[in-house]
């Protein structure tokens, strides 16, 4: 073989070794399951800009409506697409609510009432449920344009419950705490 010119063919790794290579290596995770800013009506107000140049919702009021949306869940308040085929035993009873289930749901309810029965539905609406400013005023027979003025509103009730603002307030330092000795105390030895 050498002879004619053709050169020996090298021997080819084989597959189990590549596959113990690739298994070696970093491989990218998966993503988790969790917050999807792609799928947030909020989220989509706050990329966008008006005609002044300003985002629709600022991020006081995004933090405030994400706030509200992440207790919803914690709550189970979310609807269900699927049946559910297996039977947990105390499903639906007092037991089976665990204490942060019950808490979410106690935050959720004291929003909602701090906002008040005007403004709550449109942040359910929004903020929970993930509807779009279109729906929403199709579904009440707002005209158009309204639900993001009434949006705006109930976000600014709701960042006022949280304590939530735009801007940071108070002293620009603490006024400096410290004990010292008078002049009699340290010339008298005590």
């Amino acid at each position: 073989m050498a002879a004619s010119g053709i050169a020996k063919e090298r021997p080819l790794k084989s597959d189990t070794s590549c596959r113990r290579q690739r298994k070696g290596a970093a491989q990218p995770k998966a993503p988790s399951p969790g917050f999807n800013p792609a799928e947030s009506p909020l989220a989509w107000l706050a990329r966008r800009q008006g005609k002044d140049g300003r985002a629709m919702v600022d991020a006081a009021q995004l933090q405030a409506g994400e706030r509200l949306r992440a207790d919803f869940t914690r709550a189970n308040l979310t609807p269900r697409v699927t049946s559910r085929w297996s039977e947990v035993s105390g499903a639906g009873t007092p037991e089976a609510f665990t204490d942060m289930v019950l808490a979410a749901k106690l935050r959720v309810s004291r929003a909602l009432t701090a906002v008040g029965p005007e403004l709550s539905g449109v942040l359910l609406d929004v903020c929970c449920f993930l509807k779009g400013l279109e729906t929403v005023e199709r579904e009440r027979g707002w005209p158009a344009r309204t639900a993001k003025v009434v949006l705006c509103l109930a976000l600014d009730r709701l960042a006022g419950h949280y304590g939530i603002t735009a801007t940071a307030t108070g002293r620009d330092r603490t006024p400096m705490r410290a004990w010292q000795a008078t002049a009699a105390e340290t010339s008298s030895g005590q």
